[in-house]
């Protein structure tokens, strides 16, 4: 018996899905990291670093790469703040971006790939963002802001029992249905 190898085109005329893209939010120290855009759409605004996932890398990948090219530094993804989706949310095409929250040394960012230029901004002299960016930014602050168990809280400071794990709460809860 003879096989044949048979290619498939990676992208189906058939089928139009929206392109998938991924954004940084790198919050520190009372200032966020932000790129002012060198081509449009949104040429010369401010936006969070982020671009498109390549197909030979996994969303996580792409975000630290894209935030390297971008501003210079090096970071890690270190938590989900959310998927942001919608045929109008950029105007070139239908855009899907999953956002993370990004942890690493910081340092002098520099402008680089597609980003004119990239500043630590504070957080109070934030202006108008590109695409949903602020949408984002605010959803990203009140993960940073909300407080945690273990941490101090308004009525006082909430201890954990030493040698106890606090269990990973998910961010989206599927309710099953009663049995009955």
């Amino acid at each position: 018996m003879k096989y044949r190898l048979v290619l498939y085109r990676v992208v189906s005329p058939r089928f139009r899905n929206p392109a998938l893209a991924t954004d940084a939010v790198w919050i520190r120290g009372g200032k966020i990291l932000l790129v002012r855009r060198g081509r449009p759409p949104f040429r010369g605004m401010s936006a969070l670093p982020g671009g498109f996932v390549e197909l030979t890398e996994t969303v996580e990948q792409a975000v630290a790469r894209e935030l390297r090219e971008e501003t210079g530094l090096v970071a890690r993804p270190w938590r989900l703040v959310g998927v942001y989706s919608g045929p109008d949310r950029d105007p070139r095409k239908p855009t899907t971006s999953v956002v993370y929250l990004m942890r690493g040394r910081g340092g002098r960012p520099r402008g680089g790939d597609d980003a004119a230029a990239a500043e630590w901004v504070p957080l109070d002299r934030v202006g108008p963002l590109a695409f949903d960016h602020a949408l984002i930014v605010r959803d990203a602050l009140r993960l940073v802001r909300r407080p945690r168990l273990g941490g101090s809280t308004r009525r006082g400071s909430v201890r954990r029992p030493a040698g106890r794990r606090r269990a990973v709460r998910a961010t989206t809860s599927i309710r099953r249905p009663r049995r009955g």
